[in-house]
């Protein structure tokens, strides 16, 4: 009798205890879930014009994602020759996300670059601007923006020398550039040390002048033209020999900070830049009074004033962890679509939105001017997109040889002929 009292004792002790357990349990409230797993993101700037405004950018998103870490690696002018990111990704250790220029360079990428079809600022994206990073039905870059470039005149140094009207022949620029000189000023910013300043941006010119730059870049291929007879490559140097000749002493050794400073402290008028100097502008001289400005290579006059395109495009790096791919895209996504991401790009990148979902207001005279004739349709092409790979930076060495009197223009221009036949054969 004992027996069976005890045990039914211990068995309503025992009821009364899971009893209590369970609605503790179910007072208690839900366990957290498992933290995210810390990510860090490696990012390759190429834009160093807007270094720090980017590095704030990171910030904000790891405030909203607190376990993301982003490490940004900026380049630019002559650093960014893409050396250094072959030898990383050679090796396995390049960045999580890079950029790539697209057309020839997707391909030769091809290996290293995500598809990002999927992605959702795909469908907000202009059509046109995807263009050079689409091959065989997928997208393997995001656009960073449009770009406009040309030479960049201070109006007021323009109007203190007496020039009131926009110089559209080269006679007319040397004529302005010889007032600009009298009235105190430099005419023209050469930072020559820059190589891509050389071998993109200003050999550009002279394939645009082109009757049809597409034909002629295919006339070059199978060996119908060249170079080094065609007429518009000797106007160009006509072009360059004035900039040398009316610009800042030492060029080859002028970076692109010292050229923009020239420009900016109002010591030199002209400079040969494109809407992405912007930010530098604002920060060393608010509320400078400029514009652009045709760039005529001979006495045709010229009323286009910039070349528009997209300069760059943003990659994931297919060789990466499957979870820093995810976020990565993320991240770009983020970029062009939060709220935050688009006030960066616009308020503090002054960059032109290549989608139709940012708005472009504010983005300074640079931007407004670019977008006001590309909408007209007066702008001209951008070509070295087509031109073989690698040539752009012998076109630019060589140059500087030029321009350091190392060479003469007949061998320049006999240099400019053997490297497109050396590399469009490769």
């Amino acid at each position: 009798m004992i027996n069976k009292i005890l045990s039914t004792f211990l068995i309503g002790i025992v009821s009364l205890s899971l009893s209590a357990c369970q609605t503790a349990d179910e007072a208690s409230p839900e366990r957290p879930e498992k933290a995210e797993r810390k990510i860090t993101l490696d990012v390759r700037n190429p834009k160093v014009e807007i270094s720090t405004q980017f590095e704030e950018m990171t910030l904000a998103y790891e405030r909203e994602n607190p376990h993301v870490k982003i490490r940004v690696h900026t380049v630019g002018g002559a650093m960014d020759d893409l050396a250094d990111l072959k030898a990383e990704m050679a090796t396995g250790t390049g960045p999580d996300i890079f950029t790539n220029t697209g057309y020839e360079n997707v391909k030769l990428w091809q290996t290293y670059l995500e598809d990002l079809s999927g992605e959702p600022w795909v469908e907000h994206a202009y059509k046109d601007a995807l263009a050079p990073v689409s091959l065989d039905g997928n997208i393997y870059g995001m656009p960073i923006n449009l770009e406009g470039y040309g030479f960049i005149y201070n109006k007021d140094l323009f109007k203190q020398a007496g020039i009131n009207e926009l110089p559209k022949t080269l006679s007319e620029l040397t004529e302005a550039a010889e007032k600009l000189q009298k009235a105190g000023f430099i005419p023209f910013a050469t930072g020559y040390y820059e190589d891509w300043k050389l071998g993109d941006h200003l050999m550009n010119i002279a394939f645009a002048q082109q009757e049809d730059p597409a034909a002629f870049i295919n006339n070059l291929n199978s060996g119908t033209e060249q170079i080094d007879t065609n007429q518009k490559f000797n106007d160009l140097l006509n072009l360059l020999d004035l900039t040398i000749k009316y610009g800042n002493d030492n060029p080859l050794t002028t970076d692109y900070t010292m050229e923009v400073n020239l420009f900016t402290s109002g010591k030199a008028a002209i400079i040969q830049q494109g809407n992405w100097i912007q930010p530098m502008i604002d920060q060393a001289s608010p509320n400078m009074n400029i514009g652009f400005m045709p760039i005529p290579i001979n006495d045709q006059p010229v009323n286009e004033t910039l070349v528009v395109n997209v300069p760059n495009y943003w990659a994931v790096n297919k060789q990466t962890t499957p979870e820093k791919k995810k976020e990565a895209k993320k991240f770009l996504n983020w970029m062009v679509s939060s709220e935050t991401g688009k006030r960066f790009m616009t308020e503090k990148f002054k960059f032109i939105p290549a989608f139709n979902n940012i708005k472009s207001d504010d983005l300074g005279p640079l931007a407004e001017e670019t977008l006001l004739n590309y909408k007209k349709g007066k702008t001209v092409p951008s070509n070295w997109f087509d031109f073989p790979v690698g040539i752009r930076e012998e076109f630019g060495a060589a140059t500087q040889l030029y321009v350091g009197k190392q060479l003469d223009r007949n061998q320049l221009l006999d240099e400019y002929q053997k490297s497109w036949e050396r590399f469009s054969k490769e």
